[in-house]
């Protein structure tokens, strides 16, 4: 299957929705009970709400910010406002009333679709105090508690009011150009603003493509996907949206972060996109799980961990007892761990961020296969992904066809290819550094292997990617810490991890009366470690925290022995933190952080 013949991703949607008319496509729970809305169903609420965003004044090319979690109308809402002529802006339903403000205003939005009041709270303030945003449909019924210069509208509305006109919007929708922008994806820069990522109908077809092929010995029939992600992440608005509409697939809404295993028991999901923290997080609850039973069961699982590694690393290397355990322990153990997944998994694929090889390892060795790939949002978002035939649990696979990847002279990963964006909304200078003569600068160091197996082995930008794929630009986070009047230096750390720590230099004249008044010794080797220093100072993180989002807040910090400086080599000559310099004396310190 590829996606050459489609012209662009309505028309895609549309061309399944003939295929697979009547049956089921998308599901949530309500009541207890899981709802199906078949791809007739879906494209009839498509055709309405995208004939009333029309009828609000909706044309080609203007934006549309979405705020909801993930659900039926997330899908619906968005093929409404592609098919309208406009284009999408996801927006994370974490977003504080600045964040919003800022997408509205940058975007320069006409028109918000939000799912909850509580949602809605947030959004309509910053679209109300833009003076921007001139309608917003409500998924949800509620009641407004502000007067709004806005038409606000309920979902039924929305779709009623396209109700007056005939428009064909499949027929329509044909005419949209493939390198049309479809969407805008707000994504963190170095200096902590959000730039808008625009991607076309062609970049994210690419990308459908690609994972098609790569992946194809899966045997991609008759998928059922699990929507864990925010669909405003690009790799699950990709992947975890489009690619199983390209598959003519189910999609199940998972209920939340406390529901995951319980749905995937319910729905039997055959493929699921998730980022590292959720196998983190996977990884501990098993292990803690198993070592509570203790005796034979925790031996039993722990041999079968063993094995399988074994298996993973060399299959031929397993003795002929070895592998008569192992035939057996596929029966007890992983079979039954299978199970707990639904028992219908073909293979997670794991996105957003670098995966740990140690809790890739884990997986495959108990049964679970799971397939990292790379890229960023503004390659549609993937690059490459391991081919279940080939794993290599260090690498992120193959290159997707049709891609070109090189190698720059100092490490740099270059993509080039209808993946590749069309630019940062609004911002030349960005757009201009980041492609140049069509090639896209990831920021990311790495080589490719003798098999044409891309490996990413350091990132050249400055951006922390935590374990669960949030971009986090650490200057910002410092920057806030500075101004604190005890802190004079201070250097976050965080990448691969489930949240921010920080290394902390306390301002030497706030440290000086500081150990005065407490009858310390004024010498940051003796106090590095004293206890209440560090809740001295726990007060100016707390206060700091409450400034950030959740993703940069600093759960914990450790104390320098010694300011930052050149003659340390922990600054440039041009007084910039030298990261890894600090990293090699602090780095076990801050590791340690994380228990």
């Amino acid at each position: 299957m590829t996606t050459q013949n489609w012209p662009n991703l309505v028309s895609m949607f549309f061309d399944q929705v003939e295929k697979h008319g009547e049956h089921p496509f998308l599901w949530a729970k309500r009541d207890g009970k899981w709802h199906a809305l078949t791809w007739r169903e879906v494209a009839m609420q498509v055709t309405e709400l995208a004939r009333g965003l029309q009828a609000l004044g909706v044309k080609n090319g203007e934006r549309v910010v979405l705020v909801s979690e993930n659900r039926p109308e997330w899908l619906i809402a968005d093929m409404a406002i592609m098919a309208a002529g406009g284009i999408t802006v996801p927006a994370y339903t974490t977003n504080t009333v600045d964040d919003h403000r800022h997408i509205v205003e940058h975007s320069q939005a006409v028109g918000m679709i939000i799912s909850t009041p509580k949602l809605a709270e947030k959004a309509l303030q910053a679209g109300h105090l833009s003076d921007l945003t001139h309608f917003a449909v409500m998924i949800e019924e509620m009641e407004l508690k502000q007067s709004l210069n806005l038409d606000v509208l309920s979902w039924q509305a929305a779709l009623n009011r396209g109700g007056h006109t005939q428009t064909n919007i499949s027929e329509e929708a044909v005419q949209l150009n493939k390198y049309d922008t479809a969407c805008i994806i707000y994504t963190s820069g170095t200096g902590g603003t959000p730039k808008g990522v625009m991607l076309s109908h062609a970049s994210i077809m690419h990308n459908l493509s690609g994972a098609t092929y790569v992946l194809k010995k899966l045997g991609l029939n008759d998928e059922v996907f699990l929507s864990f992600l925010p669909l405003s992440h690009s790799y699950e608005h990709t992947a975890g949206q489009f690619w199983p509409m390209a598959l003519g697939a189910q999609i199940y809404y998972a209920e939340g972060a406390d529901q995951l295993l319980n749905n995937m028991a319910e729905v039997k999901p055959t493929i699921m996109m998730a980022v590292p923290r959720l196998y983190e997080m996977m990884h501990a609850r098993i292990s803690r799980g198993v070592e509570k039973q203790g005796g034979k069961k925790e031996k039993l699982f722990n041999k079968t961990v063993e094995l399988g590694v074994k298996m993973f690393e060399a299959s031929n290397s397993l003795s002929f007892w070895e592998k008569v355990q192992n035939a057996v322990l596929e029966r007890l153990v992983r079979a039954k761990v299978r199970e707990k997944f639904g028992g219908r998994l073909k293979a997670f694929v794991s996105g957003g961020a670098p995966l740990n090889p140690d809790i890739g390892l884990f997986f495959t060795a108990i049964g679970i296969r799971i397939l990292q790939g790379y890229g960023q949002t503004e390659s549609g978002p993937v690059v490459s992904a391991n081919v279940p035939e080939k794993v290599k649990m260090h690498g992120v696979g193959p290159i997707f066809p049709d891609t070109e990847v090189r190698i720059a002279e100092d490490g740099e990963i270059l993509v080039k290819g209808e993946l590749v964006m069309n630019g940062y909304w609004r911002d030349s200078p960005a757009t201009d550094a980041a492609i140049v003569d069509g090639w896209l600068h990831t920021g990311d160091i790495g080589i490719i292997d003798e098999d044409g197996h891309l490996h990413i082995t350091d990132r050249k930008k400055d951006i922390i990617v935590n374990s669960g794929g949030d971009n986090i630009a650490p200057q910002r986070v410092e920057g806030i810490l500075t101004l604190e009047p005890q802190i004079a230096q201070a250097m976050v750390f965080g990448d691969k991890r489930p949240h921010l720590v920080a290394l902390l230099v306390p301002d030497q004249d706030w440290l000086k009366e500081w150990a005065q008044e407490n009858s310390k010794p004024n010498n940051l080797v003796d106090l590095a470690t004293d206890e209440d220093l560090h809740k001295a100072l726990s007060t100016s993180v707390t206060h700091v925290n409450k400034q950030l989002s959740n993703i940069e807040k600093v759960r914990k910090f450790i104390i320098a022995q010694e300011p930052f400086s050149i003659d340390n080599a922990q600054m440039t000559p041009t007084l910039k933190v030298r990261r890894h310099k600090i990293k090699d004396v602090y780095g076990d310190a801050l590791k340690a952080l994380y228990g």
